[in-house]
């Protein structure tokens, strides 16, 4: 959360001539309305099963640049399908994450003092983003440019 990873994305396929997809984007356009409605009124379970079939369409649809919610990682199917996929995890501390989004309870994983769920949240998953990860990149301190950059440098892909 707060990572960057849609502005990233977005400068990633423009640098390389291909498309970008938010599989956040895909659920909310299909359900029609936000995703923290989504957890208030279905619960956990129903936008993770949402989510695990936008992740999948989407790996099988969109040939560009694709950016997964941050609960994503969370499904072993899921998993499994962004093996065979060059997969890139975006890091950050609580510290930047604050100052980049300041952890308001817009994020429904956060309503309840964010700075501790955020901790907990990322304890729970980071293992699972560096599984999957073909390479970490660190995005503290450094601008959205200087972050694409670093992507397609550690994947070794060159501007289109």
């Amino acid at each position: 959360m707060g990572s960057g990873k849609s502005t990233v994305g977005v400068l990633i396929a423009e640098r390389l001539g291909t498309s970008y997809r938010d599989t956040d984007a895909d659920i909310v356009a299909a359900e029609g309305r936000p995703i923290s409605d989504i957890f208030i009124e279905d619960g956990e379970p129903h936008f993770r099963a949402l989510e695990r079939a936008a992740v999948r369409a989407a790996l099988a649809e969109h040939p560009g640049v694709l950016a997964l919610g941050g609960g994503a990682v969370l499904d072993d199917d899921t998993r499994a399908l962004l093996a065979a996929h060059p997969v890139v995890y975006l890091s950050m501390d609580v510290d930047e994450a604050v100052k980049r989004v300041g952890l308001n309870t817009a994020r429904p994983l956060l309503a309840v003092n964010p700075r501790r769920q955020w901790r907990e949240l990322m304890e729970a998953r980071r293992h699972l983003y560096t599984e999957v990860a073909r390479a970490v990149v660190a995005t503290d301190e450094r601008t959205p440019e200087e972050v694409a950059q670093a992507v397609l440098d550690a994947l070794e892909l060159k501007d289109a």
